[in-house]
């Protein structure tokens, strides 16, 4: 394998086309499903297979599990941000250096009842937004673009199967890298 396969094991996010009822319940499911799916995943895993890495230079499993919950607290919060301001700015961060800190070494278990109890929430939050709740938007300063909440409820659902596809990856090649 290559390394951009490795990097991007379901391929590069794809923006949807224009607002689709369809596609978007299909967007909600994915993100309402990560939980389950990802104690799926980690459940049998040893502690020492939890350190396992995706790619040469990647993150372990440990670290993807503890991203996934950094990553999506904060794209809840703009999705709260956008639903009740006028396109407000967001506040980027550094998800590398986040991934350095020490509560990234902590058992995955609390990361876990996070995205757990988090995607309950954002599911619920999701469900009940209307058409016109996801035509609203954010400005990204790092992207310097507006990002509309169909956009975003895309590319979370993309995250989720995204590193799913890595911790699966990393099982599969058994700690290879």
């Amino acid at each position: 394998m290559n390394l951009e396969s490795l990097k991007y094991p379901i391929g590069k996010f794809q923006r949807p086309g224009e607002f689709n009822p369809q596609t978007l319940r299909s967007f909600i499911a994915d993100i309402e499903q990560f939980p389950t799916q990802l104690v799926k995943e980690v459940g049998p895993l040893t502690p020492e297979q939890q350190d396992w890495k995706y790619r040469p230079d990647g993150w372990s499993i440990k670290q993807v599990i503890h991203h996934c919950a950094d990553s999506h607290m904060n794209s809840f919060t703009r999705f709260k941000l956008a639903l009740t301001e006028e396109n407000p700015t967001i506040k980027s961060y550094l998800e590398s250096e986040w991934a350095k800190m020490v509560d990234y070494e902590i058992p995955v278990i609390h990361s876990i009842k996070i995205i757990e109890g988090l995607h309950y929430r954002w599911t619920a939050m999701l469900k009940n937004m209307s058409a016109e709740d996801f035509n609203k938007t954010f400005f990204h300063p790092e992207s310097k673009k507006e990002w509309s909440l169909y956009l975003t409820v895309a590319l979370y659902a993309w995250h989720c199967n995204h590193h799913l596809a890595h911790i699966r990856q990393a099982v599969k090649n058994s700690g290879e890298f």
